[in-house]
Order: structure tokens, then C-alpha cells, then sequence
């Protein structure tokens, strides 16, 4: 249903029709132009060549560097959405389980599913602050379990795993021997503290998955990576060389710009994005739309009781707003996500007519 609205969406637009976007997490800030620059330049270098499938050296390093891990951890994939596939790929064509805690990024279990796997989800509510259940998860885990994917902060609810419950994922993970692939493309950007997997273990038993998109508006560059043991790094690198091959190198050193420029970077979008949230926080509110409030970028997931989100979404469009139902996200046919991916003032011209089309 996601990508149905999109493309209804884009129908439209051809049409003729005007709509306000906030139906994707695609920023609409633009791409930092030190960060273009420096894909220029190194075009007009000669850069455009094959490379390693591993990823650039001195990108790899950069990487290590700012996670405090080895280069050898470290493998550059064509967006974090390729590194996720991979990753499931290379662990799940087997056979087995992945357990997933819903609301979830889609591509979660559309990915495990196109590989054969089976997916296991945990339920989480509103009422309970999205909080993910230790116990809960632990009776979901069977001798065919394989993985638990965390996607921390969280798409859609825009929530960080408090410390303790991270702790005890982490700990039930370890006991029964069950990788987790955490993915953690919001947390450079997150309003709040975000623990990492990789606090957890000096060696990478676990996965991280992260990408340029989110923090330094490159969604369309399409460039990613993934920090996990060696063994896994260099599996993932056989199926780049099968496949892409490699990231273009000039988008490389482009990342590496961004890189090199992170504190600030981030800080600028942060700063835009809380003062998003805040804004829609308060319009939501006062017409009674139950929500957690957004602890990272983008988006707002509210509820509201006995509503038809894919019904409500599709006459949305209509009115020339497009959001993303509660169902894209697991069985939350009450819920719809907000995408606070347009400028101030079309957002809020959006949660007017949102609000007004409730009533």
C-alpha cells in the first residue's frame, strides 16, 4: 500500500494536481554543496572507474574511525537498503526465522519473504510507548530463529530503544546465539541519546546497517554500509562483485566530504527537524490525534480510533496531501505515518487538512 499511494501520488502529479508529499522519508532539504563539489571534482578527476567491491580505502578507514572498529568491518553497499538485503540474503537463504517487532520498515519482511525466510513479528502499541517486550521477544525464539532485525530510532514511530530494553534484547540475543541486524540510519540524527549495537561487543557479533540518506540528504546518491564480523564483510563483497560491483567512486568521495563535515551537518538537520516535529506535535494535539512524540527525523505516527488508514489515505490524495497508511507498517489499520519531508509552511497546511478531513 505504500508504494501504491506513491504511485497514485505520482499519477497525480502528471495530472496536473499539486500534491504535498509526506508520504516518503526523502528529505526535501538539499544535499550540501560541499558534498556535490566534491563528487565534481572528482568526476572531472577521472574517478569513474571500476573499483573495489569492498568500498574505497580511505572510506572504510573514515568509517572505522568515527565507529570505532576496524576497516576490515567495514563494506560500502549501493544504500543501506541493498546492505539490509544482503545482509538477509547471506543469512536466510538457508531457511530459518527472522523476528521483526512491528510497527517496521516494510522492506523487513518483504525482503525475508523474497528469500524464503520466515518472519516472526512483535507486536508493540502506543498505549505501551512502542516499548519492545524482552519476554515477549524470547518466547518468539526457536531453534530455526536466526535474526532479530531492530530498526533503532524507529520508522514509522520516529521512537530510540530506552537503554534497558536494548540491554535485554542484546543479552537474550547473546544467550541464545541469534544475530541481531540493527539498523540505524536515524540515529546520527536522533533529537535524543541512541545507543548502538555496536556498544555492545568490540568483535561486531552483531550487525549495523547505516547509510548517507537520512543525515546528509543523499537518498538518491545511494550509498550505504554495513559494520559486522569480517566473515560477513567479505560475503557481502562476492555479491557486490556478482552484482553492482561497486559504488561509483566518485559517490564515495562524496560521502567521504560528508563525512569529513558530520558534526555539523547533522546538527543543522537536527535542528530543522525538531523544530518540525515540535510544529506538528502541536497541531495534532490540540484536534486529539493520539501519539509518542518523535525522538528522531521524520515522522509522526498518529492514531485515530476506528479509522480506515488505506481509505483515508487514498481520499487524501484527493485533497492534495499524501501520507503513508498504518497497514504499510504492520497490522495498524488505525494508525497513518506523516513524513515532516516538505517545507514548514506546507507541512502545515497539511495537518490542517488532515485534521479537518478526520472531523
Amino acid at each position: 500500500m505504500l508504494y501504491e499511494i506513491n504511485e497514485k501520488a505520482l499519477k497525480l502529479e502528471a495530472e496536473g494536481k499539486k500534491i504535498i508529499r509526506l508520504n516518503l522519508g526523502d528529505p526535501d532539504l538539499e544535499t550540501p554543496p560541499e558534498i556535490v563539489e566534491a563528487a565534481y571534482q572528482a568526476m572531472k578527476a577521472g574517478k569513474t572507474k571500476y573499483s573495489s567491491a569492498y568500498g574505497e580505502n580511505k572510506l572504510r578507514v573514515k568509517l572505522a574511525e568515527v565507529h570505532d572498529v576496524k576497516p576490515e568491518n567495514v563494506v560500502i553497499t549501493p544504500g543501506s537498503k541493498w546492505g539490509v538485503f544482503a545482509t538477509m540474503y547471506l543469512m536466510l537463504k538457508g531457511g530459518g526465522n527472522v523476528i521483526i517487532p512491528t510497527p517496521y520498515w516494510t522492506a523487513y519482511e518483504l525482503i525475508a519473504k523474497s528469500i524464503g525466510a520466515k518472519v516472526k513479528l512483535l507486536r508493540t502499541e502506543l498505549e505501551n510507548d512502542w516499548k519492545i517486550d524482552p519476554a515477549e521477544l524470547e518466547a518468539l525464539i526457536d531453534k530455526e530463529t536466526k535474526m532479530i532485525i531492530l530498526n533503532n530510532p524507529n520508522n514509522p514511530t520516529s521512537k530510540v530503544i530506552d537503554d534497558k530494553t536494548l540491554d535485554g534484547i542484546v543479552e537474550i540475543a547473546n544467550k541464545k546465539g541469534i544475530t541481531i541486524l540493527s539498523d540505524e540510519v536515524y540515529g546520527t540524527i536522533a533529537f535524543t541519546k541512541t545507543k548502538s549495537i555496536l556498544d555492545y561487543n568490540g568483535g561486531c557479533k552483531h550487525i549495523l546497517s547505516n547509510g548517507f540518506s537520512k543525515t546528509f540528504t543523499m537518498t538518491g546518491w545511494r550509498i550505504g554500509y554495513i559494520i559486522a564480523d569480517k566473515l560477513l564483510v567479505d560475503n557481502i563483497t562476492k555479491l557486490n562483485q556478482i552484482t553492482i560491483n561497486n559504488v561509483p567512486v566518485f559517490i564515495q568521495e562524496a560521502a567521504l566530504k560528508g563525512l569529513e563535515l558530520r558534526k555539523q551537518i547533522a546538527n543543522a538537520i537536527k535542528k530543522e527537524y525538531k523544530e518540525r516535529a515540535d510544529m506538528a506535535c502541536k497541531i495534532l494535539s490540540k484536534d486529539g490525534l493520539s501519539f509518542t512524540k518523535p525522538e528522531a527525523p521524520f515522522y509522526v505516527f498518529p492514531k485515530h480510533p476506528g479509522l480506515d488508514s488505506e481509505k483515508f489515505t487514498l481520499d487524501l490524495l484527493d485533497k492534495g496531501v499524501a501520507v503513508a497508511p498504518g497497514t504499510s507498517f504492520g497490522d495498524y489499520r488505525e494508525h497513518f505515518r506523516i513524513s515532516l519531508t516538505a517545507p514548514r509552511p506546507k507541512i502545515k497546511t497539511s495537518l490542517n487538512i488532515i485534521c479537518e478531513a478526520l472531523k
